[in-house]
This record gives C-alpha cells, sequence and structure tokens, in this order.
C-alpha cells in the first residue's frame, strides 16, 4: 500500500474515533470527578487502574460514597460505609488519611466501580443503592450505622 494510502487510513481511522466520541484509550473514569494522583500513597499509585480509579473517586466524593453501604464484612474493624474502606479520615493539617483496606478487597472496589458506572450513566443515589443493597447484600451485613 502506497505511504499516502497509509496515511488516509490511519487518518479516517483517527477521525472516526474522534466523531463518533468514542475514545482511543481511556480508563473509564475520565468523565467524573477524581482526586489527582500525586495525592494518594505510593501503594494506591502502584495499584491496578481500577483500584486507583476508586480510591481517587471515593477521595474526591465523599457526601457521595458514605451513603453507600459496603459488604465485605469490615463493619468488624469499624468501616461505616464504602467511603471508610478508601478514606480513614484527616491529619491535623486537613490532608486525607488513607485506609488500605480496599487495596486487598475486590467487593470494596467492585462496589466502587458499580457507583462510577451508575453516575456516568445518570442514576440517582436511590435508585444506585438499591442496586448495591441487591448486588452486594449476599456478602454480609452492611456497615452503614
Amino acid at each position: 500500500m502506497p505511504t499516502r494510502h497509509r496515511r488516509f487510513a490511519l487518518f479516517s481511522i483517527l477521525a472516526l474515533l474522534l466523531i463518533s466520541g468514542l475514545p482511543a484509550c481511556s480508563s473509564g473514569a475520565a468523565d467524573l470527578e477524581l482526586l489527582g494522583m500525586e495525592h494518594l500513597p505510593q501503594a494506591v499509585q502502584d495499584a491496578p487502574t481500577r483500584v486507583s480509579d476508586a480510591y481517587r473517586f471515593a477521595a474526591a466524593n465523599p457526601d457521595l460514597m458514605q451513603q453507600f453501604p459496603c459488604y465485605c464484612g469490615c463493619g468488624s474493624i469499624g468501616h461505616t460505609s464504602n467511603y471508610a474502606c478508601y478514606v480513614s479520615g484527616a491529619d491535623a493539617a486537613g490532608n486525607l488519611v488513607f485506609d488500605g483496606h480496599a487495596l486487598g478487597c475486590q467487593i470494596c472496589v467492585d462496589i466502587t466501580q458499580d457507583v462510577m458506572r451508575m453516575m456516568r450513566d445518570g442514576e440517582d443515589v436511590p435508585d444506585m443503592q438499591a442496586f448495591i443493597d441487591q448486588t452486594y447484600g449476599r456478602y454480609g451485613p452492611s456497615n452503614l450505622p
């Protein structure tokens, strides 16, 4: 294939991607409010993207994530929402203190990823809560007070 035909083919593919609105490469979290990676502990930065994105989303959306339970059994360690699986509080300077629990818990991350997906889809909070309860309630008790 001549060089100009290859260039045209490449240009056509890129144009179609732009026109269709489909990203060429995306973590799926680009349209959500996320905390910057530089604010996360190194262990979270080094985690798989779906885990670090869950931390970034939870940290940037505390009022939302405190409305969702976790069903992994973490209520026994003092967690009172899915948010607590990621953030344990703030230090004297107001910086977030991260909890490492969700680094090793797929249920925590799956719940947050489902909330992220439903947010992108425009779901309202009561419907999202019902979905989380129905989907994850079989794993254990809710940790919401």
